[in-house]
């Protein structure tokens, strides 16, 4: 457990595993129903019956947040993985058969490294969800997971999901390709071949798994960075819509009360705050200890 020896990365653990204890045990953490609306409670300062008070609604900003938790977790590691799926499948093919797929497929990742990442975030989340469910329904299995999907989490929080992790593969796919130029030329994958190992197995079996460890340290990176785009794009009105709890939409809902209630935007952007901060300590932890290996 070399990791934990060092106290920044620890913390950011403890800090993680406690966010993730919230999320799981909203319904019985949260002191109220956070879509309950009560006018008569409206701009509450904090105090002991709201401990971070209440919003224009009367309602209570702690549940709200411990909700929120739920929202930004979930779409935080879900869309890393999405990324990390489609960017280790790219940049496997592009390292392991090199030539004109590996200079196919990066000229493309190039492409959409050099289109800025926002308007395309704007345009696709833009769509409307039910339409795109619809068109992906027709597509043989495919049509089958998106149901299921929709039908587990709110359809809008699918799509932020989906955009998110569909924009930020690429990075992934050049760390993946990077390692496979110099794994396959290791021994232990020309004894695989000399063994008639199938270029599937070769890259599924020995080459992905030991090509994990950047991956693992960008993709925890990178949950904090989903999380902080998802929070804009809530803040922006295009994340997750009202009433659902996001803690990006709490301070987009905040930001007309700042001079009357700062309550409403200090307690969502210190949430953010602690948690990408918590990623990116993990992060860092995790890159020194593969780095000392």
């Amino acid at each position: 457990m070399s990791l934990f020896k060092n106290r920044l990365a620890a913390a950011g653990a403890v800090v993680l595993l406690l966010l993730a204890v919230v999320a799981v045990c909203a319904p019985w953490i949260a002191p109220y129903d956070p879509l309950r609306v009560s006018l008569p409670d409206a701009l509450l300062s904090p105090s002991g019956a709201h401990w971070l008070g209440t919003d224009q609604l009367g309602r209570d900003v702690l549940s709200r947040l411990i909700y929120g938790t739920r929202i930004s977790l979930v779409i935080g590691i879900l869309s890393v993985g999405i990324a990390v799926i489609v960017g280790s499948l790219v940049g496997a093919l592009a390292g392991f058969y090199g030539g004109w797929l590996d200079g196919l497929l990066m000229r493309f990742v190039d492409t959409l490294l050099s289109i800025p990442t926002i308007f395309l975030l704007l345009a696709m989340i833009a769509m409307d969800p039910a339409e795109r469910l619809q068109q992906l329904e027709t597509v043989p299995l495919l049509g089958g997971v998106c149901r299921a999907v929709f039908a587990a989490l709110d359809p809008q929080i699918v799509v932020v999901m989906s955009v998110i992790g569909l924009m930020s593969w690429m990075g992934v796919a050049r760390l993946v390709r990077a390692e496979l130029l110099t794994l396959k030329e290791r021994e232990f994958v020309l004894a695989a071949r000399v063994l008639g190992a199938s270029s599937r197995r070769l890259i599924f079996a020995h080459l992905l798994p030991n090509a994990v460890a950047p991956v693992l340290v960008s993709a925890t990176l990178g949950v904090g960075g989903a999380i902080l785009t998802e929070s804009v794009l809530s803040f922006l009105g295009l994340g997750v819509q009202p009433p659902t709890p996001s803690w990006g939409s709490i301070l987009n809902e905040g930001r007309g009360t700042l001079g009357i209630a700062w309550w409403l935007t200090l307690s969502p952007g210190a949430c953010i705050l602690v948690t990408v901060l918590a990623f990116n300590l993990l992060g860092e932890g995790l890159r020194e200890r593969f780095a000392r290996r």
